[in-house]
């Protein structure tokens, strides 16, 4: 993931080095390459403008220091807002609640949520050493209890049971007294998804929701669906109380605007990338991190650092 746009950034910024000065006509053509290297990779048109807006606005209203180069300050700007529409820090999953912590995650059919749950199931078991329980919500599919069950036992965690023709809610119930009987931390509900979205669905959802309380709510997003992940996430946060989203396949041959437009579009931080099919596939999303592997400039980012504190210090001497 990222490669192409990581290529087209290095193409601009190769030019933009050989630049002695750079005015406001040579900022256009950067900032036009730049637009149009983010609209290929599939981020949506309203953070295009208003990332180069930001950047425009910094770039000239900036003093450039005498130790770096314009084009040098300009890498810095363009870093910076990277960070800041990926989500400014990384945002762990919040497990400070009384137990049992509930997680409840929701997505569409085939997006790679019921692995998700395990992989996030697992990490809370070796990170936060948490006694976990997976609890299916899903009665459309047949398989999705039995493929949950299957995950739960690679991660050696408890599962609730099935009891045939429940339903969601009565599962829900059901699941708050056997935590108490299993002394569980946490509970990790995995709803049922559709191939797209539908009012059913959204109703079901925002039910269980009421029902559960959960300390986050967590949408899971195939990144290789690009602009449609996107749009899929948009209509989800305006029916339900998203804490964070989850990109799966992140190693896949995607170009990045999933990532790119989720922070802008939920108002949520991205808590995690899945980036690959095995249970510890799973990292944390720092966008920093992910904002130096697009522009892969961290030397020229930290010299600019350098040079500011440096000025600082400087005025501050004066």
């Amino acid at each position: 993931m990222f490669n192409n746009l990581a290529d087209r950034f290095d193409s601009i910024f190769k030019s933009l080095k050989k630049t002695g000065s750079i005015d406001e006509s040579a900022l256009d053509n950067s900032m036009r390459d730049i637009r149009r290297a983010l609209l290929e990779a599939d981020v949506s048109l309203p953070i295009v403008k208003d990332f180069i807006d930001q950047v425009k606005k910094e770039a000239l209203g900036k003093e450039v220091l005498n130790s770096i180069t314009p084009a040098q300050m300009i890498i810095k700007i363009v870093n910076d807002e990277l960070i800041n529409i990926l989500g400014s820090e990384s945002s762990e999953l919040n497990v400070n609640g009384v137990s049992p912590i509930t997680f409840l995650f929701a997505g569409l059919q085939g997006s790679g949520k019921t692995t998700t749950v395990a992989k996030v199931a697992s990490y809370l078991k070796k990170k936060h050493n948490k006694n976990v329980m997976l609890v299916s919500l899903d009665i459309n599919r047949p398989a999705a209890f039995d493929q949950l069950k299957i995950l739960s036992e690679k991660i050696n965690a408890f599962i609730l049971p099935k009891i045939e023709e429940q339903l969601p809610i009565d599962i829900v119930k059901r699941s708050f007294e056997t935590a108490k009987l299993q002394e569980v931390d946490c509970i990790l509900y995995d709803t049922a998804g559709r191939t797209n979205i539908d009012e059913q669905l959204m109703n079901e959802l925002s039910s269980l929701e009421k029902e559960i309380n959960p300390l986050e709510t967590l949408l899971v997003l195939d990144s290789l669906t690009g602009q449609e992940a996107v749009n899929v996430a948009a209509d989800f946060s305006e029916k339900i109380n998203l804490t964070g989203s989850i990109l799966t396949r992140i190693d896949g041959d995607s170009r990045g605007g999933a990532a790119l437009s989720m922070k802008f579009t939920t108002g949520c931080p991205i808590k995690f990338m899945g980036t690959g099919e095995l249970i510890d596939d799973l990292e944390i999303f720092y966008p920093e991190r992910i904002a130096n592997r697009i522009l892969g400039m961290g030397d020229i980012v930290t010299l600019v650092e350098k040079a500011s504190e440096t000025l600082e210090e400087e005025n501050a001497e004066k």
